[in-house]
């Protein structure tokens, strides 16, 4: 991830509300290997980036969570807020438009 990790400081947040977005409720651990598995191992989010994403956008009232009972362990889901998911989506078009551009720009070819 050494090569992708200046890259994901911007796209972070993003990548969380997609994800969320699209699979409904998810717990951190489950959000890093779900982007490990869809990248084919490119990007492996860690522990140490992934929970404080969550909480700024849990504070930012982006996303909420709730807590459950799983094999005696308590798990804490997040889900988009259903009254921010305008939100969400204006993030990840944002940022695929970017991604649009800079491939655009980086190989027009393509």
């Amino acid at each position: 991830m050494d090569s992708n990790k200046k890259f994901l400081n911007g796209t972070l947040n993003t990548i969380v509300l997609a994800l969320l977005r699209d699979n409904g409720r998810m717990y951190g651990y489950e959000i890093c290997q779900k982007t490990k598995e869809a990248t084919n191992n490119q990007i492996n989010l860690t522990e140490g980036a992934i929970y404080p994403t969550l909480h700024r956008l849990e504070k930012e009232g982006l996303l909420f969570s709730t807590k459950e009972k799983v094999n005696g362990r308590v798990r804490k889901y997040y889900h988009v807020n259903q009254s921010s998911i305008k939100e969400v989506n204006s993030q990840i078009n944002l940022l695929a438009q970017f991604v649009g551009n800079l491939r655009t720009l980086l190989k027009p070819s393509l």
